[in-house]
């Protein structure tokens, strides 16, 4: 195939190119390149690398009734996104052996339309899991420094940590934590936003990356902290091996909209201040943390009993474009290009000869807003309903196909 004429998006920058694609990788990059193939006219469109986006919660084996993997990973690949890595909570059982994630493996392998990686869980009682999940390739490990919402998958004390962290380092491996301190968490005192606001302090978030950082240069452990909710907390996560990811709920809302927008906008950590959101602006992570639910459980009176988490894989990209904010590239490096070099996945995150052929062709003349009729989750809703958004998917291509077969990613060399 040969696409002629897009306006290439690296996180370098922007050029105006033809892609010649074989074997589902690129072969060349260049203006008026002399191949053969069958040719897509890309005149007038924009082409960005693949997004991928390393945290999402598709709840198969087990929660299906609220996210599946066919439902998920196809609403990625309608956002633009190529590849994915799924948490290992929310599902049954929890991603924290060898045996859970070979069940998982072939839940993915059965239903994923685009490429996918796993995380593993660190959990008190599987350190001697680590290893063999490494092995069985592991994209990495995630951790908990607070309780979950999910009782199979306790949180971790500080000693499991450092021990988990000492022999994810030795494994070459890399931890992400979410990152806040339960001694400053509170029982929600009544049944409002507010209350519930009030009850997950930001300084509990900052505390806990702090103590993030310190372990890594103790243990010599790379380390990402999850859904930065607060600019104090980006400030402090970008020191040694560690590093940061926010979503586009956090840069979006702030704790203002909360009881506007209901129990859709309720996750953990919770929205801040526009003081905050200016500034998680900058991160050079951003992932939907898309943890979905029926829509019953995103509803009623009381706070406390909704299910804390945002639908949003599928808007994440148009969402940014919407704004305005970020320049062509940033968004290509933020949602693309620096989760693969963070996590090491290979050949993928760039427009280049001999890297996959992943990528999204758009047209960015096409403005919208979120539509609950457009969104292919398996519950169709979004806290995002309504929000602006840029850009109208013409293609998005897998390794040179349109998405159907997902491939397993196994990680390499990070960066």
């Amino acid at each position: 195939m040969i696409i002629r004429g897009g306006t290439i998006v690296n996180a370098r920058g922007v050029e105006r190119a033809d892609i010649a694609i074989a074997g589902g990788q690129i072969t060349a990059v260049g203006l008026n390149l002399d191949e053969d193939g069958e040719e897509l006219d890309a005149s007038g469109l924009h082409v960005f690398p693949g997004g991928i986006d390393s945290h999402v919660h598709f709840n198969e084996p087990g929660r299906t009734d609220w996210e599946d993997i066919a439902h998920g990973s196809a609403a990625l690949a309608a956002g633009g996104y190529t590849a994915f890595i799924d948490m290992p909570l929310n599902n049954l059982p929890v991603t924290t052996t060898v045996d859970a994630f070979e069940l998982k493996l072939a839940a993915m392998q059965r239903s994923a339309k685009v490429d996918f990686g796993l995380w593993g869980g660190l959990v008190p009682d599987n350190l001697d899991q680590l290893e063999p999940l490494v092995r069985r390739g592991a994209m990495g490990f995630k951790a908990f420094m607070c309780p979950s919402g999910i009782d199979e998958f306790p949180a971790c004390d500080e000693g499991t940590l450092r021990e988990g962290m000492k022999r994810i380092a030795e494994l070459g491996s890399i931890l992400l934590v979410h990152a806040e301190d339960p001694a400053l968490l509170l029982e929600p005192a009544g049944p409002t936003a507010r209350d519930f606001l009030d009850s997950r302090p930001p300084e509990a978030e900052v505390r806990a990356i702090e103590r993030c950082v310190a372990l890594s240069e103790e243990t010599g452990c790379a380390v990402h902290i999850v859904h930065v909710s607060t600019a104090r907390g980006g400030v402090v996560s970008y020191v040694g091996n560690v590093t940061a990811e926010t979503c586009p709920h956090y840069l979006l809302y702030t704790d203002s909209d909360i009881e506007r927008l209901g129990g859709l906008a309720k996750c953990a950590p919770p929205m801040r201040t526009d003081r905050d959101r200016e500034f998680l602006w900058q991160m050079h992570f951003v992932v939907s943390d898309h943890s979905p639910s029926t829509l019953a459980l995103k509803q009623g009176d009381d706070f406390r009993k909704i299910w804390g988490g945002i639908s949003g894989c599928q808007s994440t990209r148009q969402l940014l474009l919407g704004q305005g904010r970020l320049e062509l590239r940033w968004i290509a490096a933020f949602t693309s290009t620096n989760i693969a070099n963070r996590f090491g996945i290979p050949r993928k995150g760039r427009i280049t000869p001999g890297f996959d052929a992943d990528l999204w062709i758009v047209d960015l003349s096409h403005d919208d807003v979120v539509r609950r009729e457009d969104l292919l989750y398996k519950n169709q809703f979004s806290v995002h309903e309504n929000q602006k958004i840029r850009g109208k998917t013409v293609t998005t291509l897998v390794r040179g196909r349109e998405p159907g077969s997902g491939q397993f990613i196994r990680p390499g060399a990070r960066s």
